[in-house]
């Protein structure tokens, strides 16, 4: 069984005399910085000078340092900025101060499992990642609850770095809901493959697929947009709350009798096979390679695919409609900018 952690297993005033600098100020870093600040720990907020969001964080009264000065005055490190760019950050910001007894803290263990930051010896190595966007973890805690988050240690120099990651996370508001065990390796591995296979690339294929195939037969583009895009909410949501049985027993008997005869025939022996050497580019640093790489070359493939499935049918059908149902709180992005 997996070994979970909650607020009575938690001591935070491990951490009431220990200085933590949050190194970014992005959903998860402004969600960080207010959370542990509220608990009553000692918080500063690292960003490169001239950082749009360094007015933001001292308007809600936290202290703004450039990351050097941060990570001189902080026992505790939190890296919140993408992943790709840490490394540099680290290098030239934060390793010159990296004096035993302090601790660097992760959210997510990409650049630590692929070996992009090598910290040295003498510190604690570890990671306190909820599984919430930032705004979820801003909301929840300050409706008095909380996130659950994963915990781990790559590192134990002090002896006591499991005990003070649960207090970050106790700061967090993430043992109100519970704590689980695991490591880096785990954690990033894990991560990306759901990334990949189901919260992003799988879905986004499946939907584009299958919204492709009506159209193709001759169905209206908005009604195919519906059926694919718009109603997959309304499935996940079920999910959430109460995992297939529930979805099950909330769709109409139809519906739950076309689940167990489609599905099978679309993840196939050929699908499974595929999901399992997407594992595996990910657990030999495959993907991790082809990604730094694409980053290192400027991103000319990234910003193509980009920019291709932003000009897709179903983006360009779904935000006319959107735009018909203000109760969806619809957002758009300009095609080729990104995201948050």
């Amino acid at each position: 069984m997996a070994e979970l952690f909650y607020d009575k297993q938690a001591d935070l005033e491990r951490l009431k005399n220990k200085p933590i600098a949050i190194i970014g100020f992005g959903s998860q870093g402004h969600a960080h910085a207010m959370n542990l600040k509220e608990s009553g720990l000692d918080v500063r907020v690292g960003l490169y000078e001239g950082s749009q969001s360094w007015s933001k964080a001292e308007a809600l009264g936290l202290p703004v340092r450039t990351v050097s000065e941060a990570a001189h005055e902080a026992q505790m490190i939190m890296i919140l900025t993408p992943d790709i760019g840490q490394a540099e950050i680290y290098r030239s910001h934060i390793a010159p101060h990296m004096e035993p007894g302090k601790t660097l803290l992760f959210a997510h263990g990409f650049n630590i499992r692929f070996g992009q930051i090598v910290p040295p010896n003498h510190i604690d190595v570890s990671m306190v990642a909820p599984k919430a966007p930032g705004h979820r973890v801003r909301e929840v805690y300050t409706q008095g609850g909380g996130v659950p988050a994963l915990v781990a240690v790559e590192q134990d120099a002090s002896g006591a770095a499991f005990e003070d990651a649960l207090a970050y996370a106790k700061g967090l508001g993430c043992t109100r809901a519970g704590v689980l065990r695991t490591t880096f390796a785990e954690e990033t591995e894990t991560d990306l493959f759901g990334e990949q296979v189901v919260l992003c690339g799988g879905v986004s294929a499946l939907v584009k697929a299958a919204f492709e195939t009506l159209v193709e037969a001759g169905y209206q583009p908005e009604v195919a947009y519906f059926e694919c895009m718009h109603e997959l909410k309304l499935i996940v949501d079920l999910f959430y709350q109460g995992g297939l049985n529930y979805m099950r027993y909330s769709v109409s008997d139809t519906a739950e009798y076309g689940d167990y005869t489609a599905g099978p025939r679309l993840i196939t022996d050929e699908t499974r096979a595929t999901m399992r050497q997407i594992l595996e580019d990910i657990r030999n640093g495959g993907f991790a390679e082809d990604w730094i790489e694409e980053n290192h070359q400027g991103r000319p493939h990234f910003n193509a695919m980009r920019l291709k499935d932003s000009e897709h049918m179903i983006e360009k059908v779904g935000r006319e409609l959107r735009r018909m149902m203000p109760f969806v709180n619809p957002r758009e992005v300009i095609p080729g900018s990104g995201g948050a």
